[in-house]
């Protein structure tokens, strides 16, 4: 059953968001600058004056509203999306996912854009219905009663298009965690999910690497993940503790995702805010505050732990579904040679892209859609 869903928060909710802003003890930090630390004490106390004097949550409430937004029920658990009905006659159906510490927010800018290619000097016969979920235990969405991890909620996402939605196939694309279930999908399955575009590599082959640049790139991405691995560790094993303390402090949920957007993106030296706006950035956050999900939107490391991890199974076989990977090049987690994810995907795409990190729908939303609707363009060349 599906039901429709409109977005409305409280003021007194709001106003108490505020308030805990702005009797944070600051005295209480030493005044580091800069980011080696993590998060730079100097931003965040600008961030925050921001936060409770200039930052208006209800305009990006209004841009989630103008969507159609949904709750459909799935394995008991209440999933948010927003449905974008295409324009014209054929539009292809389209799942994107995002991942942690995301939400439907980075989406806001490239859903019309996908659905609706005619309004932006584009082909209306490139119009995709773009369906966008919350993550189980994320933001809008309900939580499971337990940790689940990426191939579950694949599962999850592909009785969404198909069960819910009626679609007999669609393509799925996704970074971060939405690109770990994009894959997943491709797999488990590939008889609705017709193709998939990736802009991150997440799973891992069973046999390992086998030429000597891909053992180059393994040991690279071991060195370079070395700084990353606190929250990953932490969220992928003892996730509730963290949380006692997060769930107390909106300043504390800002600085633990804000350190990863300066982390993971594609900045001008130091700047942050020569990709993110304080509004982008505060509106992602907020959507954590508000649905009080920084607790179960950790979970999905601990989910993927007793999945078996970033593995395949033992008994992999090739992924049939065709596939495209867009490389940008800030990407925290480094792609590995061309070799390697041939034998992991039918790749029939390999974009290097010329800018973007992580969170490509937000950073560059043009050359990802561009990129999606070439590929799928490609695909519908293939079928005919």
């Amino acid at each position: 059953m599906i039901r429709e869903f409109n977005l409305a928060i409280p003021e007194n909710t709001l106003n108490e968001v505020y308030a805990r802003v702005e009797r944070y003890p600051w005295q209480a930090l030493p005044d580091n600058s800069g980011w080696d630390l993590g998060a730079d004490t100097a931003y965040m106390k600008e961030l925050c004056r921001y936060w409770v004097s200039d930052f208006d949550w209800c305009r990006h409430e209004r841009a989630i509203n103008r969507f159609d937004n949904f709750i459909a029920r799935i394995d008991d658990i209440d999933i948010h999306f927003i449905h974008e009905k295409g324009s014209g006659p054929k539009p292809q159906p389209l799942l994107i996912s995002h991942g942690w510490p995301g939400s439907v927010v980075e989406f806001l800018e490239i859903i019309e854009k996908l659905a609706h290619p005619e309004r932006f000097g584009g082909n209306i016969d490139d119009a995709f219905d773009v369906v966008a979920p919350s993550l189980p235990g994320f933001g809008f969405s309900g939580a499971p009663p337990a940790p689940i991890g990426p191939r579950r909620i694949a599962s999850i996402f592909n009785n969404l298009m198909t069960g819910q939605l009626g679609y007999n196939g669609y393509l799925a694309q996704g970074g971060d965690w939405g690109g770990t279930i994009s894959s997943w999908l491709g797999y488990d399955h590939a008889g609705s999910c017709q193709a998939i575009h990736l802009n991150i590599l997440t799973m891992r082959l069973p046999d390992g690497p086998q030429t000597s640049a891909e053992q180059a790139w393994q040991v690279q991405f071991e060195q370079e993940q070395i700084l990353q691995e606190g929250y990953r560790t932490q969220q992928a094993t003892k996730p509730q503790s963290l949380s006692f303390a997060m769930m107390d402090s909106p300043v504390g949920i800002a600085a633990w995702i804000v350190e990863k957007f300066h982390a993971w993106s594609d900045i001008d030296g130091d700047d942050i805010e020569s990709v993110y706006s304080k509004d982008t950035l505060l509106a992602n956050i907020m959507v954590y505050i508000l649905t009080g999900t920084f607790n179960t939107a950790a979970w999905i490391y601990y989910g993927r732990r007793q999945e078996g991890g970033r593995f395949f199974p033992s008994d992999f076989k090739k992924i049939s579904v065709p596939t495209a990977a867009a490389l940008f090049p800030a990407e925290m987690s480094t792609w590995p040679p061309r070799t390697y994810v041939e034998r992991m995907f039918n790749l029939q795409r390999w974009t290097q892209m010329p800018a973007g990190g992580h969170f490509a729908a937000l950073e560059q939303p043009d050359l990802l859609v561009n990129d999606i609707r070439a590929f799928a363009r490609e695909c519908l060349e293939r079928k005919e």
